[in-house]
């Protein structure tokens, strides 16, 4: 099942327990979720907390996500349960109580960046990038589902933030990798080779190298793969660290279980291997910045006030809570920026942004539009719209784009929801409900006669 290259490397690394490892690799990956607190406050019944994630349960199986409308409205996401160890790092090392520009290099498809964003608080600047065109529209589309509203998505080649020197508090660096810790998917066993492994090697230094100009002096770098391999793991943060001026941070795992120190040439990193924590492959090292900052961010000077007109301020602060000294238009499209002015005036100027924060509304002739990404936000001002309240199956047919029989829509602009979450926006014009939910993120999947029983049950139910 496994390429004999791969188990013959395992089995030399002394900290992996490769019978074991193997075993587990065999087995069916387990379900995780994680709860995203502003939206939805229930723990699913019969689930097992995840021991790193304050918000984080396994399930007991696997769902149907794609029927139901809480996934949908970002209630929660599914993710990964080792990668959900970000929140440790944070929590031991980051002062979130402050103003932070964090960068998550490798963004997609979105649950770091999402899980990021809720630990940092609202006042701070994610910027989440995805250099692939493709991957990059996936992330933008689960950052606006998750609805927190501090994060920029943009897509650039790592190389390009060595014009941003010394901007980053913090940056992670979730690098593309050999996915030997995914090795329960058949497609990551077939896609692995030795000479993957060292392209993949090379890549990693590459984007080291290209990113850690941008992060400030005493800010830190957590640098991670979901592979086992050496090469790709700790030898590339000592080849870092023999590169840059730069100390290895220990982290306390003393209150989980099964995590492996990994000690490497004075570096400390941590392992996530299956078998011993219920999850996929992780590896994480964590680094802080004690050299000097590689050079002066040129001024960029992009003034957003200018192009706001009165009535887009009026209707933003008719319809968000948002700081309207964040407001910037793109075309006819009304946006909230999140962060510092000057910082976002920076990120706008150095970067290829393709979501440059909420969108609120679109100014048309007839009037304004309002955006879907606002019914998803945290930031939607209670009361400004009425609401239409669906049942599953209302709801499941609402995420279609079709318009469910026997909804009791009031009239003009109001919000569709299921279980007092917001869906999105719909229009009751008199003679017709026009729904407006997005139609490339509509579900095209057949709506069965059950969908209840297919989809998470919760503790309130």
């Amino acid at each position: 099942m496994f390429p004999e290259e791969f188990i013959k490397r395992i089995s030399t690394q002394k900290y992996l327990d490769a019978d074991g490892l193997l075993g587990a690799l065999r087995e069916e990956s387990p379900v995780s979720i994680r709860i995203n607190k502003l939206k939805w406050d229930s723990e699913p019944e019969n689930a097992e907390a995840v021991p790193w994630c304050s918000s984080a349960y396994y399930l007991a199986s696997r769902p149907s996500f794609t029927l139901d409308p809480l996934y949908h409205a970002g209630c929660y996401y599914p993710q990964e349960a080792s990668g959900m160890f970000i929140e440790q790092v944070i929590r031991q090392l980051v002062d979130t109580s402050g103003y932070l520009k964090v960068l998550d290099l490798c963004g997609a498809p979105g649950g770091k960046s999402a899980h990021i964003s809720s630990l940092i608080g609202s006042e701070s600047l994610l910027v989440s990038n995805e250099v692939i065109r493709q991957r990059s529209a996936i992330l933008a589309e689960n950052i606006t589902r998750w609805g927190v509203s501090n994060t920029v998505v943009t897509r650039n080649d790592p190389s390009v933030f060595s014009r941003l020197p010394g901007f980053f508090d913090l940056i992670l660096v979730d690098a593309p990798c050999s996915g030997e810790g995914m090795f329960r998917d058949r497609i990551a066993v077939d896609e692995w080779s030795p000479g993957n492994t060292l392209l993949c090697a090379e890549r990693q230094r590459r984007i080291l190298a290209d990113v850690w100009p941008a992060l400030k002096t005493g800010g830190i770098l957590i640098y991670s793969t979901c592979t086992f391999n050496p090469g790709e793991n700790e030898e590339n943060v000592l080849w870092l660290t023999g590169q840059e001026e730069a100390e290895s941070i220990s982290l306390d795992i003393s209150g989980f279980d099964g995590i492996t120190a990994i000690s490497s040439g004075g570096i400390q990193a941590y392992g996530f291997h299956p078998g011993k924590i219920k999850g996929e492959g992780l590896f994480i090292s964590v680094l802080r910045k004690t050299g000097k900052a590689d050079g002066r961010i040129n001024a960029a000077g992009k003034r957003y006030r200018d192009e706001i007109r009165h009535p887009d301020r009026g209707i933003a602060e008719r319809w968000s809570g948002f700081n309207t000294e964040n407001l910037l238009r793109r075309g006819e499209d009304i946006y909230f920026f999140p962060g510092r002015p000057s910082d976002f005036s920076l990120v706008d100027s150095y970067l290829t942004v393709i979501l440059p924060g909420t969108r609120i509304c679109s100014a048309r002739r007839k009037g304004y539009i309002p955006a879907h990404e606002l019914a998803l936000s945290a930031g939607l001002k209670a009361g400004s719209f009425p609401s239409a309240d669906l049942d599953l199956k209302q709801a499941l047919v609402w995420l279609r784009k079709e318009i469910p029989e026997g909804i009791e829509a009031p009239a003009g602009w109001f919000t569709a929801s299921f279980r007092g979450v917001r869906l999105g926006f719909g229009n009751n014009i008199g003679n017709r409900v026009n729904n407006y939910y997005p139609v490339m993120q509509r579900i095209r999947m057949s709506i069965p006669d059950d969908p209840e029983k297919l989809i998470i049950k919760w503790a309130d139910n």
